[in-house]
């Protein structure tokens, strides 16, 4: 499955957005868009307490905008090229560490948490194994075949080497 498929046709509409989002780091990149936002629009934005304006507008504006773009990106990149989700995490973390000096102590310190959170979730992340894989490999035997039988159970004089005959026929000897 791949960005351009979110889902296969045998899924039903209604899941179609669940199976897309379990299979990268939905919530990672979230979170990184999340923190990007204020990163890239505080040193731009104006909040207005009655008559008085206050102007968060610093020099360092366009380093700001470039980091809050380059999250957002990042976390887009999350959700649609899941492979590439260690370095997207790796540049989160990276660009909200330096989101503190540039960018309003990393956008009010809100937008650099999100995009530690993001980075930390994005890196952490690894894809589920495969339904066939997680179940085993296919049971060949025919079920009522083997319902009467009992499984070989070893005596006390069965030992698996040498060094489990001093543990009086313990499996779990180290040396």
């Amino acid at each position: 499955m791949s960005a351009e498929t979110p889902a296969s046709r045998e899924v039903p509409r209604q899941n179609r957005f669940t199976v897309w989002r379990q299979t990268r780091p939905f919530w990672a990149g979230l979170f990184t868009v999340i923190g990007g936002l204020p990163i890239a629009y505080l040193p731009y934005g104006d909040m207005r307490l009655g008559n008085i304006t206050l102007a968060m507008k610093t020099t360092a504006g366009a380093g700001a905008l470039i980091i809050g773009v380059l999250l957002v990106t990042l976390g887009l990149t999350m959700w649609f090229q899941p492979i590439v989700r260690v370095f997207a995490g790796v540049a989160t973390i990276i660009l909200g560490l330096v989101s503190i000096p540039v960018s309003n102590f990393g956008g009010l310190v809100v937008g650099f948490l999100f995009a530690l959170v993001g980075g930390g979730m994005s890196i952490a992340w690894a894809p589920a194994p495969p339904v066939e894989d997680a179940l085993g490999p296919p049971y060949d035997e025919d079920p009522e075949e083997s319902a009467g039988t009992v499984p070989e159970q070893y005596g006390t004089e069965y030992h698996a080497t040498e060094t489990t005959i001093d543990a009086d026929g313990g499996r779990n000897s180290a040396a």
